[in-house]
């Protein structure tokens, strides 16, 4: 194999030199466009390889008008997202998407309103060239930001000014049967001969949670609101919860949480009130994390949905919103409702 040159870096005309073709030949096929033969972009690769040439990301934007970076943005402050499994197995999986896709992953978090500010100016200035963003809130500003921009944006969840199930027009999302898998849960509950079933719910400001609380309705639907607790999606919160339900529902014999977090939260008061999981009270989560799920004492019956899976569907869906605009295709916004299944373990 021809020695790389030494002492400079190797540049797009060494590579025409190299390979016998045009310098545009030579753009054109590193930064992926078309109308070049397959023996010559072969040619070029050869000649790239050899001399170890690394395209100049800024003069690679300027052919793709692309940055080759996609911004994830989580609208909850980082001691939520790092205590939290949920967060690291959907970024796993946008991770692990964008990867593939030779695209860099960049972490924007929002620790409190004025983040927002920061956000916008860094959204604006051309650093990304679209943005995934979960978690959001009822009154979250971040869908005006990006709209005001234009930039492409995914989101994990439904946005709470979509209607259910579906979407409105010019907004694409990634989520879960919420509202299905929670029905699913409560009626195994019901099932199981429990008649006095509470709920500890997620924020109300947060879609995944008030459809869940829907699902918990579909099912019990002649359930007054006193057997709901409010929870936030945290084992404190969840604990918090259970005590209150106990307190005016010493009765109750099972609980659909919504989410595996508040459900780990309510077996550890059960237990410290001296009630056996599941003989005296039944327990099902929601989420189906493994690292949450099946170290729980006892293990967690909860309904599953493919956390990580919907994080690489929705970086798969920004991809291609991207690839459209550069060719000028039709766009095409999609709500993408992924399936939810009950997992059966030891506390239901």
């Amino acid at each position: 194999m021809p020695e790389r040159p030494t002492g400079h870096r190797p540049t797009l005309e060494a590579v025409a030199a190299r390979a016998g073709v045009s310098r545009a030949t030579v753009s054109r096929v590193v930064n992926g466009g078309a109308g070049v033969r397959q023996p010559v972009a072969e040619k070029v690769r050869e000649a790239v390889a050899e001399l170890g040439y690394v395209p100049n990301p800024a003069a690679r934007t300027l052919v793709t008008r692309r940055t080759g970076a996609v911004a994830v943005i989580i609208a909850e402050p980082e001691i939520r997202i790092f205590s939290d499994p949920f967060f690291s197995q959907q970024i796993r999986g946008i991770s692990k998407e964008l990867t593939e896709n030779d695209t860099q992953l960049v972490l924007l978090l929002v620790e409190g309103p004025d983040d927002y500010d920061r956000i916008a100016r860094y959204l604006s200035g051309g650093h990304v060239d679209g943005a995934l963003a979960f978690s959001l809130h009822t009154d979250d500003p971040l869908p005006a930001i990006a709209g005001r921009i234009g930039l492409p944006t995914v989101y994990g969840g439904r946005p709470a000014w979509t209607p259910a199930p579906g979407g409105a027009a010019g907004v694409t999302y990634v989520d879960a049967d919420n509202r299905g898998g929670a029905a699913q849960a409560v009626r195994h509950l019901i099932a199981d001969g429990r008649t006095r079933v509470a709920h500890i719910a997620g924020p109300d400001d947060q879609t995944s949670a008030t459809d869940r609380l829907d699902g918990y309705r579909d099912a019990l639907p002649a359930t007054g609101p006193a057997m709901v607790a409010d929870g936030d999606f945290t084992v404190e919160g969840g604990a918090r919860a259970m005590a209150r339900l106990l307190e005016h529902h010493p009765d109750l014999d099972a609980v659909f949480a919504a989410n595996d977090q508040m459900a780990v939260g309510a077996l550890r008061v059960l237990r410290e009130r001296g009630r056996s999981v599941p003989e005296d009270v039944a327990v099902v989560g929601f989420d189906d994390m493994p690292s949450v799920a099946e170290r729980a004492d006892p293990p967690l019956t909860t309904v599953h949905q493919d956390i990580e899976g919907m994080g690489r569907m929705m970086a798969r869906l920004l991809l291609n919103d991207l690839d459209r605009e550069r060719t000028a295709a039709p766009c095409a916004p999609a709500a993408l409702i992924t399936p939810t299944r009950l997992v059966r373990r030891a506390s239901a």
